[in-house]
């Protein structure tokens, strides 16, 4: 292999002509592999292939049809005078922009591709519930949220979006936007109301509302993501990650409440954490001190729970990112999730900060290695699939550092529902979800309810809670080390479970106890030790056996 130092003795060596030209030669060849790699419009009157994630979802669609388990539900607050039509125009000025919003997926020849449609104009739907009693139609408008979130998608017929507006009073209504995922993630949700606020304010205001074309449509991005994926780039980012996962753990066993089922039903349930400013404060300055993010620290946190409940010493957890490494996707909806997986060696019983400095590199390495869909990666890595849990991992940690903020329009302010409208599913035996608010980090953790109890879940998180304060407090202590237990649990453990004393009659020696055990049951379990155990009878026996012999050999009173 010519290493980069080699490749400086020999330009040194050249003449300055010659250096110039080969200089030239090497830029000019850089600049293609760049070009090469920019995504470019693809031929119009040819099929467009799924991406790789479309092609797990379309799968998983085969295999679970007329299921919602995968849609993305948006629902967003609308507090102020709302001009409805301006809000309808700028939806359908959406559907133009985004090709994704008019796709379905269809199989021609044995191929399952994409069907991009002309955009046709939408009718916003409006559903008036101020009819209804005032305290009933907050509880209403939670119950349509649920089931518009609920109600599958086709993804053959599509359309794969729809909206949908409530409306709670002249100055109040809810905005329902549900997506499925394999034409959106959550960076596409951002990207849409974002869009939606700069039309609606353009049509309000009575000016032409543009935005700036689009260099390309997700449908290039497939195209290109096939291309790529076939060259010598992809090789070398699965090396990495063949290296990186050879030999990982099937499955995480965590200690459930139930057996885990023959296959997954996703049935799930979710519990809250909240931090105060003063803790999150300390896990942001203790990540300071190792030069690593915050997520480095939480999920060093995390893996240590794990390691904990578990005892094993492998621990692999997975992490969602944008996967938007060019730069023509940032405006695009569309689905570019991917998914990164992160092994950490808890082996050795480091410090906190020393385990810290792992997941740091390994954070690091998986991040300078994202290129490589998860769908693909699977594909390549080739672990024991079984129906009964994901492959790879089954734990999965998020961190938001950049939540959604309140987008004010002309006379309307957009804002969080502020009730609960996701599915009750869970993809994943654990799914930490974490956001850093100004008040302090939020979190909240999905689990798989076939597995665990609330009350289960409940406890884990207050493990957690004490974990992160023990690490801030003092992050050169051993991870087998750190406290996890609340008060209530280190009393019961130190004297409820340890509370053995009972009455007895003082006024007996302790051989007389045993005989008069002997008469009650003599053959019941007195004594048991590495695999041996006396009846009492048998003790008596064998006590009254050492104690002739004693007598023999002079042993007396005292």
């Amino acid at each position: 292999m010519i290493t980069t130092t080699d490749r400086a003795e020999r330009l040194k060596n050249l003449s300055p002509a010659k250096r110039a030209l080969l200089l030239k030669a090497m830029q000019q060849k850089a600049a293609q592999s760049a070009q090469d790699k920019s995504i470019r419009r693809r031929p119009k009157d040819g099929p467009i292939p799924l991406s790789f994630a479309q092609q797990r979802l379309w799968f998983l669609d085969q295999l679970m049809p007329g299921s919602a388990f995968y849609n993305i539900p948006v629902p967003v607050r609308l507090s102020g005078q709302l001009n409805t039509a301006a809000l309808e125009r700028s939806f359908n000025q959406i559907l133009q922009r985004h090709e994704s919003l008019r796709t379905t997926f269809a199989t021609l020849g044995g191929e399952t591709v994409q069907i991009v449609s002309e955009p046709e104009p939408i009718h916003l739907p409006i559903e008036d519930l101020t009819h209804l009693p005032a305290t009933e139609r907050e509880a209403m408008a939670q119950q349509l949220v649920l089931s518009d979130a609920q109600q599958p998608f086709d993804l053959t017929r599509g359309p794969l979006w729809r909206v949908k507006l409530l409306r709670l009073a002249e100055e109040d209504h809810v905005l329902l936007m549900t997506m499925h995922h394999i034409i959106s993630d959550g960076w596409s949700v951002g990207v849409l109301i974002r869009e939606v606020g700069t039309l609606y304010q353009g049509f309000v205001q009575g000016r032409p509302a543009t935005l700036p074309e689009l260099p390309i449509q997700y449908g290039d991005y497939a195209v290109w993501q096939r291309q790529w994926l076939t060259e010598e780039a992809l090789d070398e980012q699965l090396a990495y990650w063949k290296q990186q996962l050879g030999g990982a753990p099937a499955v995480l066993e965590l200690p459930t409440d139930r057996p885990r089922p023959a296959m997954q039903t996703y049935r799930g349930g979710r519990k809250t954490l909240r931090l105060s400013r003063q803790l999150t404060d300390g896990l942001k300055r203790l990540s300071q001190e190792e030069g690593a993010t915050l997520f480095m620290t939480m999920l060093a946190a995390y893996q240590t729970l794990l390691y904990r409940s578990t005892g094993q010493k492998d621990i692999v957890v997975g992490t969602p990112i944008a996967g938007r490494t060019r730069v023509e996707t940032e405006g695009l909806v569309g689905l570019f999730l991917n998914t990164l997986v992160l092994r950490t060696d808890m082996s050795g019983d480091p410090s906190f900060r020393e385990l810290l400095r792992r997941v740091k590199g390994v954070t690091l390495g998986a991040f300078a290695h994202q290129e490589v869909p998860f769908e693909k990666l699977v594909e390549e890595v080739q672990p024991v699939r079984n129906m009964s849990h994901s492959p790879l991992f089954q734990v999965m940690l998020v961190l938001q550092n950049t939540p959604l903020q309140a987008v004010e329009l002309p006379g309307l302010k957009l804002g969080a529902l502020g009730y609960e409208s996701t599915t009750g599913t869970a993809k994943f035996d654990l799914s930490f979800s974490l956001t850093e608010e100004e008040e302090g980090i939020t979190g909240i953790l999905r689990y798989n309810a076939d597995l665990f109890d609330a009350e289960t879940i409940k406890r884990l998180l207050a493990h957690f809670r004490i974990l992160l304060e023990a690490v801030v407090s003092d992050p050169e202590q051993a991870i087998s080390t750190v406290a996890l237990l609340t008060e209530d649990e280190r009393w019961q453990m130190l004297f409820e479970w340890n509370n053995t004393a009972r009455d007895y009659p003082t006024h007996q020696r302790l051989h007389q106890l045993i005989e008069a055990q002997v008469e009650r049951s003599p053959d019941a379990l007195a004594l048991l030790y590495n695999g041996q155990h006396l009846t009492y009878r048998e003790l008596n026996a064998r006590a009254n056996q050492l104690a002739h012999y004693l007598r023999t050999r002079g042993v007396g009173p005292d």
